[in-house]
């Protein structure tokens, strides 16, 4: 035991705090029985991938379930793979859509008194419990070269064995104390390696809280824990000290960490403390023909969160989607309470899908989308589309500004009643919608006027009806009887019962007459209420506009 702390001292001689004095500084948490102290754990790689979100919303809608903690760890531990300013990504994403941790550390401020949330100003915390590890015996340094350990992986790959170092492949695991320390002393470089007790051959078996009772191989590998080039630890012990530390309740992760959880059991085993209930999420795939795959960032625009905000999607819609996939009674439960807030639902981990993944359907997102947008008010639209347009559209910015009332005027088009118009799938779908009703942006090349396709017809429809019968005035209903007595007038049947028994009395029908009108004037045979947009436009652009159509 002497020289295995003398060893651990060669190694860490720097470290003079004990893993005792971090348990006294990390004390347990004074929460009510049951609250729920989760993470968000991403490592800053650029981007925020649907996925981790998934899971972040997930983290955050437990811990406001319980009246527990939810806080957010930054995993830097791979720098190779860290992107400068992707901390910043992770917080602007998180604020965005209204999830801000309990606890986080951001540009020097740190807010929680588990800090702090960076795992690389961590190290000493790590190489303490580290050093423990090393002076109990369950763990060691590892003096094999790269060359070495390609050679037992070829070894194994040839003789058709499980790759890794294990048993009698574990060469420096039965290294003796004393050459251990003489290598350390010569400046050989070296990992370090936890020590496994366990035996593939046996089952390991755990409670998933999505799947239930499952078993797997017991961990066997004498995995890395500390890295040579930057003596950082590896994700498998930072996470495991950080959980631990931080008085995890319940990781929340994708399934493909569920091979890894012998290991992270047996760390906290070997320290002799309870490790924290896991929740395997399904992978999110999305259909491809009659097939389904994963979400990839490379093959798909929106895999990434960066996606969602750049087409103007509400920060509502993307999470109620997502909720949709992380509870199967999440849309019942909306159906019965559509006033109330989703933080008011009670996230289980038992009403996730265990097998076949995650569907995500960006179908589904833009009908929750249009449901959503379709209950703003016009006000409300309006400033929500201020905001987008002036980071992603600030030529249709100075134009909806230029003209508010007269926008808002337009957006309430058949917004108050009770079946709102539902065309809006996101704030970048609206432009497109409405073009025609700013002369800056109305430049139609081609009209479709349907049955009257004659131009000098059309004109005499729109000119008769702007003088003899227009009035900014009319409420609907008088439009509408006006339009009738115009039908009459011009040879057209106003009743549609008269023009289906006899059509060859009449020119065409109402149907044909305002459909002229309606392109004629917004150059589309499909537009919200003709009422509505003839009362918006004006008698003087109306005419302007039927007068240059040729």
């Amino acid at each position: 035991m002497e020289k295995l702390k003398e060893l651990a001292s060669l190694i860490f001689p720097n470290v003079d705090k004990t893993i005792d004095d971090y348990i006294k500084m990390y004390p347990e948490r004074n929460l009510p029985e049951g609250a729920c102290v989760t993470r968000f754990a991403p490592s800053p790689t650029g981007f925020m991938h649907l996925g981790g979100f998934y899971q972040a919303l997930i983290d955050y809608l437990m811990a406001k379930n319980t009246n527990g903690i939810f806080y957010l760890r930054n995993e830097d531990t791979d720098q190779k793979r860290e992107v400068e300013s992707a901390v910043e990504l992770i917080m602007t994403t998180l604020n965005h859509y209204g999830i801000k941790p309990d606890e986080y550390e951001y540009k020097g401020n740190i807010v929680g008194n588990y800090g702090p949330y960076i795992q690389s100003e961590r190290k000493e915390i790590y190489h303490a419990f580290i050093k423990h590890l090393i002076e109990i015996d369950r763990a060691y340094p590892c003096f094999c070269t790269k060359e070495e350990l390609d050679e037992i992986r070829s070894m194994q790959e040839a003789s058709k064995q499980r790759t890794g170092y294990y048993g009698r492949y574990a060469k420096c695991r039965r290294m003796k104390v004393e050459e251990m320390i003489e290598k350390v002393k010569a400046g050989v470089p070296y990992t370090i390696r936890f020590k496994s007790n366990g035996n593939f051959e046996k089952k390991f078996f755990f409670n998933d809280l999505v799947r239930g009772m499952l078993s797997l191989p017991e961990n066997d590998q004498d995995i890395v824990i500390m890295k040579s080039e930057n003596k950082l630890p590896t994700y498998h012990f930072a996470h495991f000290v950080d959980d631990f530390l931080m008085r995890t309740t319940h990781v929340v992760r994708g399934e493909e960490w569920l091979p890894s959880v012998p290991i992270h059991v047996e760390l906290f085993e070997a320290f002799g403390v309870e490790a924290p209930k896991y929740i395997h999420t399904p992978l999110i795939v999305k259909k491809e023909g009659n097939s389904t795959r994963k979400l990839s960032k490379r093959k798909d625009p929106e895999a990434t969160m960066s996606y969602y905000v750049e087409h103007g999607y509400p920060v509502e819609a993307v999470i109620e989607s997502l909720l949709t996939i992380i509870n199967s009674n999440y849309e019942e439960w909306h159906t019965a309470n559509p006033d109330k807030s989703y933080l008011d639902f009670v996230y289980s981990p038992k009403k996730m899908s265990a097998t076949g993944g995650a569907l995500y359907d960006m179908e589904k997102l833009n009908n929750i989308s249009k449901n959503i947008i379709s209950k703003l008010t016009a006000v409300e639209l309006y400033n929500r589309l201020v905001d987008w347009t002036s980071v992603y559209d600030k030529e249709f910015n100075e134009l909806i500004t230029k003209y508010k009332d007269y926008t808002i005027q337009i957006l309430n088009i058949e917004r108050c009643q009770d079946k709102p118009r539902k065309d809006y799938e996101s704030y970048e779908s609206i432009r497109p919608l409405i073009t025609y009703m700013y002369d800056e942006l109305y430049n139609p090349t081609s009209f479709e006027f349907g049955k009257i396709n004659d131009i000098e017809e059309v004109k005499n429809i729109v000119n008769t009806y702007m003088n003899e019968y227009y009035s900014e005035l009319d409420d609907k209903d008088t439009w509408f009887n006006k339009i009738k007595e115009l039908c009459d007038k011009l040879g057209y049947a106003s009743n549609m019962k008269e023009y289906k028994a006899n059509p060859d009395n009449f020119k065409g029908n109402v149907a044909d007459l305002t459909t002229a009108i309606r392109v004629s004037i917004t150059s589309r045979s499909q537009t919200p209420d003709l009422y509505e947009i003839l009362r918006l436009l004006g008698k003087d652009r109306i005419l302007n506009r039927v007068n240059n159509i040729k």
